[in-house]
């Protein structure tokens, strides 16, 4: 059995997958498991996946049935992984080539693994600029949360294990259609059932500005959809914090992410 499952949600990435999967493929630590969920894009991605797929038995294809997004694409890959940890990689970003060695070293005795990242606009520079490395409870670790300027929602540059990815979905039907707003909802259980994490200041993964890709996409529909599904994310949130007591932290949180749909309300 594989000791850590990569997953990449695919939709439309031919350009970039090639780059993801040698990133996945070259890992310094080799006992690893590549999943590529095939949310039913119309270009070539998954041919491309196919032919990497035919060189390295560590990759494997699944295809939904129809377009369900990436929040139930990412959580497909979970249920399929033979893995005990878990790491997501959107097919148009990379990991660092230790991703993988370090994140295994570091998950040790933690619930999870919040790295840092470097993001590629015009040039890389480092995202959350952590400035040190932190081992936290969860009160702790919420309260570490409210003080950053980024959230650390992305559910890139993180190890999880399974087991609490598995026990999240007893909160959230891992079938929900979200491509927008997904990233929120599931790092909010995920934060919330975890008692233990690790942050550290490196930097294993990077996040690459693509101009089609949802956060940069100026398409009138595409920001409709993305200012609608933020929105239906919140209102799972909300109810959430019902079971998830969590008072000032949920205050906190829904004030985000009430701030942020105006300021996608703003852009439609």
């Amino acid at each position: 059995m594989s000791q850590i499952s990569i997953i990449l949600p695919t939709y439309n990435v031919e350009k970039y997958i090639a780059r993801a999967l040698e990133s996945c493929i070259n890992q310094t630590f080799k006992d690893i498991e590549i999943i590529i969920v095939d949310d039913l894009g119309n270009d070539k991605s998954i041919d491309i996946a196919k032919e990497y797929a035919s060189k390295d038995d560590r990759i494997k294809i699944i295809h939904n049935e129809e377009n369900l997004g990436t929040f139930a694409s990412r959580n497909i890959g979970v249920l399929n992984a033979k893995s005990n940890f878990i790491m997501f990689l959107d097919p148009d970003d990379y990991l660092e080539l230790n991703a993988c060695e370090v994140g295994l070293e570091k998950i040790k005795n933690v619930d999870m693994v919040v790295f840092d990242a470097y993001v590629h606009r015009v040039k890389f520079k480092k995202f959350y600029r952590f400035k040190q490395d932190g081992l936290f409870n969860k009160d702790e670790f919420l309260e570490f949360l409210l003080k950053q300027k980024h959230f650390c929602w992305s559910v890139w540059a993180k190890v999880y294990r399974k087991n609490l990815i598995l026990k999240s979905f007893e909160h959230v039907d891992f079938k929900e259609r979200f491509c927008y707003g997904e990233d929120v909802l599931f790092n909010y259980v995920n934060f919330l059932i975890s008692e233990s994490f690790f942050i550290s200041k490196e930097c294993i993964y990077r996040y690459e500005f693509n101009e089609n890709g949802r956060y940069e996409n100026k398409n009138k529909e595409i920001l409709w959809q993305n200012y609608m599904h933020k929105k239906q994310s919140l209102k799972y949130i909300k109810k959430l914090t019902n079971i998830f007591q969590y008072k000032h932290f949920n205050k906190k949180i829904l004030e985000v992410l009430e701030k942020e749909i105006l300021g996608l309300e703003s852009r439609i």
